[in-house]
């Protein structure tokens, strides 16, 4: 599966069918919505009525020297409706504000649950950078969407049908025609260049997303990077990133500025044709002084919002092509989905597996026809070659991915058919590779389980042996651990993580090489610890280090994901066959 990432055809014209999954977000807040438009109903009535108290001002004023009651009262009450056009837009905003917070909240939340959802292999393959830059420019081009499609565009449509009515009316079909003429050649304009544009700001956006991309990657890998010498090897490919990403933004300007220059010649001639056409009518007598101050009043608040819609429609273009690669990882199916089953996994449930067949995307079959039965409350080991498939199977049982034949089942229940929530929740595994939060320790061994108490807590930390650790630093629990924990040492970490994976008291736990960065000491004081806790629970432990898992109860034998041999420490030594030959070389 491949990760949400820019469309490689960056001239793709844009689909508005993003606007319709952006409505539902909108009724969360009916009575806001609904305020909200009344108020903007009510601004658009004082800004259309306004400019007729300024005509009937100026003609009243036409011919005397001083100012009377009239004309006093009506330039007041022009004052008054321009207030009021924008107050009530500013009521408006703040209303719809609330809508849109709660939009993108709620938009954010369910991209971020549907990632957590997403298969094992999504997550190996996606770029975290180029990903979190496309669901911020997503949801905040969501937040642009909702905002200037309900206040601007629409209701800047519908005030210029009104005001192309009243000039109908009042003044004669000419300046009606010239002002619908101009909004035709105004709005086509807009529309042909900003499509041509659409690739420009695709190229701008995918070459920004590279580029943040390269910059995350090679600060999460900071040690790395050191470790090899290759800081001048990451700056290079920054800043040719960085190249791609300014050519890109000089073409995308340069198509802005055609875009803005053929606008404003569209703005310019249809306003000098009309008050050339006011300017001889005021001659002929037809109109007064007043009627041609309406006239230009008309066309700024034409022309201001015009204007200010092909920014709009500019900017809308850009959001909708944000967005849909954040819809895009929404429309990414979730292939491993829970049943509803919530079986009873206790210590004493066996996990069996049966003809099970698995194989990775794009990989030859790694198992064909695996069966095994591990027994409730055993503790089971799994040993062999690397590549063999032994972490695999923690995998399946997390399934992190799904077998495509035979079936794994707890409790006599296909995994399948189990809630997944409730599958996990009976497992806790010590992983090889430990990944720790940028927090403090206390919050990293809590993650176990947030709700613990202090002295379970305590002994967690006890049967981890993670004490001595505590003594020696300065703030103890509170201490930051630094990005992926990189502030401790390997063996540290690995104790961080069986304490909480003791923390969570699951039912059947799972540790991956979980003592391979403690030195011997340290691991005889783990192991200690993992005797006395595997009791009552049933473990399973993957190990190359032969002489951890010599008192396991069954030891299962892997290559070439197959089970060769099975049987417990001095029954596989006395087979003297792969096991054997393991523990001989170890043994030196």
């Amino acid at each position: 599966m491949r990760p949400s990432r820019f469309n490689d055809h960056a001239n793709t014209p844009v689909s508005f069918q993003v606007v319709k999954q952006v409505i539902p977000y909108l009724l969360e807040f009916k009575w806001r919505v609904a305020i909200a438009l009344l108020c903007l109903v009510a601004a658009k009535g004082a800004n259309l009525t306004a400019p007729f108290f300024l005509k009937d001002a100026v003609d009243s004023l036409s011919g005397t020297e001083q100012l009377l009651a009239v004309p006093v009262a009506l330039l007041v009450a022009y004052a008054l409706f321009r207030f009021s056009n924008t107050l009530l837009g500013e009521i408006r905003d703040t209303l719809f504000g609330r809508v849109t917070e709660r939009a993108v909240r709620r938009l954010s939340l369910k991209v971020f649950n549907h990632l957590h959802q997403l298969e094992l292999n999504y997550h190996l393959n996606r770029k975290t950078g180029s990903l979190s830059r496309d669901i911020e420019r997503g949801t905040s081009g969501v937040s642009f969407l909702m905002r200037f499609m309900v206040f601007n565009i629409v209701p800047t449509l519908i005030e210029i049908l009104f005001m192309a009515g009243i000039l109908l009316i009042n003044y004669g079909w000419q300046y009606a025609l010239v002002v619908l003429a101009a909004v035709t050649a105004y709005g086509g304009y807009s529309v042909k260049a900003t499509s041509l544009r659409t690739r420009f700001v695709r190229e701008t956006a995918q070459a920004d997303s590279k580029s943040n991309g390269i910059a995350i990657d090679a600060l999460l890998n900071y040690e790395t990077v050191k470790y090899f010498n290759n800081e001048g090897y990451e700056s290079q490919r920054l800043d040719a990133a960085q190249a791609k990403l300014e050519k890109a933004k000089a073409k995308n300007r340069l198509t802005l500025f055609g875009l803005n220059v053929g606008q404003s010649f569209i703005i310019a001639a249809t306003s000098g044709l009309m008050l050339l056409m006011a300017a001889n009518d005021v001659t002929n007598g037809v109109m007064t002084i007043g009627d041609f101050v309406l006239i230009n009043a008309f066309l700024m608040q034409l022309f201001a919002p015009l204007n200010f819609l092909g920014f709009v429609y500019r900017e809308i273009r850009g959001a909708l092509a944000n967005i849909e690669h954040m819809f895009g990882v929404l429309a990414t199916k979730v292939t491993i989905n829970g049943g509803e089953a919530k079986p009873k996994i206790s210590a004493n449930s066996d996990i069996i597996f049966e003809g099970v067949g698995f194989h990775y995307p794009n990989k030859p079959a790694l198992f064909t026809d695996l069966t095994m039965t591990i027994g409730g409350g055993s503790k089971v080991a799994i040993v062999g070659s690397s590549g063999s498939g032994k972490s695999t199977l923690a995998k399946l049982l997390f399934r992190f991915y799904d077998n495509q034949t035979g079936q794994i089942s707890f409790a006599g229940i296909n995994s399948k058919s189990i809630d997944l929530e409730h599958l996990r929740q009976s497992m806790a595994i010590v992983p090889q590779d430990i990944a720790l939060f940028n927090a403090t320790l206390r919050d990293n061994i809590l993650y176990g389980r947030p709700s613990a108490t202090e002295q379970e807590l305590q002994q967690a930390i006890g049967h981890a042996y993670l004490q001595p650790l505590l003594e020696r630093l300065p703030e103890g629990l509170e201490t930051q651990v630094g990005e992926r924990g990189m502030k401790l040492s390997g063996g540290e970490r690995q104790r961080v993580a069986i304490a909480r994976a003791l923390l969570k008291d699951p039912a059947i736990l799972i540790f991956d090489e979980a003592t391979s960065a403690l030195d011997s000491h340290s691991e005889s004081q783990i192991l200690t610890a993992m005797q006395d806790l595997q009791r009552g629970r049933t473990s399973i432990t993957i190990a190359h280090r032969l002489s951890t898992i010599k008192d396991s109860d069954n030891i299962f034998v892997m290559e070439q994901g197959q089970i060769i041999e099975q049987g417990n420490h001095q029954q596989l030594l006395a087979n003297k066959g792969k096991y054997f030959e393991l523990w001989a070389q170890q043994e030196g």
